[in-house]
């Protein structure tokens, strides 16, 4: 069953999409339209901009990194990051002005995932010692703090945080 939105978007199409047809004139060619840019262009420049604050592109982390955030259908939004750039950060990451927590993937310092949690305090708290415990073993140059929820975050090895 088609939503009221959708159902908008399939009666207004010759208005939204069209212009970015304009130039289409095989069926594979439909797949290089940018469609993010056809229903952006159907909303005004301070909507435009309240999506973008409401939806960001990236979360950035205790770090400063600028981690890409993927965005899912029907899913939470998705936030693949190595766990020691989110030391430091008690709570989830959160879009839509807090009404929508992200997931996380928090990877190993080899980029492998190693837990998903929507809670990061939860998993500070509980989970994350016997993560901590295993890749202690599996990484001894990095960081494993007792307590990541108020470690300070990095991208280095022991070897250079302690050189500064």
């Amino acid at each position: 069953m088609q939503s009221l939105i959708e159902q908008a978007l399939i009666d207004s199409v010759n208005q939204w999409l069209a212009p970015f047809c304009i130039d289409v004139q095989h069926p594979d060619q439909f797949k290089k339209i940018d469609l993010k840019s056809a229903l952006l262009s159907r909303l005004t420049w301070d909507q435009q901009q309240r999506f973008e604050k409401d939806f960001p592109l990236t979360i950035t982390v205790p770090t400063g990194s600028a981690i890409k955030l993927q965005y899912r259908d029907k899913q939470l939004p998705l936030l693949s990051v190595k766990m020691q750039e989110l030391y430091g950060q008690a709570e989830t990451p959160t879009v839509l002005d807090g009404r929508i927590q992200v997931q996380l993937a928090l990877l190993s310092p080899a980029m492998k995932p190693l837990q998903l949690t929507q809670n990061l305090h939860s998993f500070w708290a509980g989970a994350y010692l016997e993560v901590q415990k295993e890749m202690k073993g599996r990484y001894p140059k990095h960081y494993w703090p007792d307590n990541p929820a108020t470690a300070v975050a990095t991208r280095k090895t022991k070897k250079h945080l302690s050189m500064g």
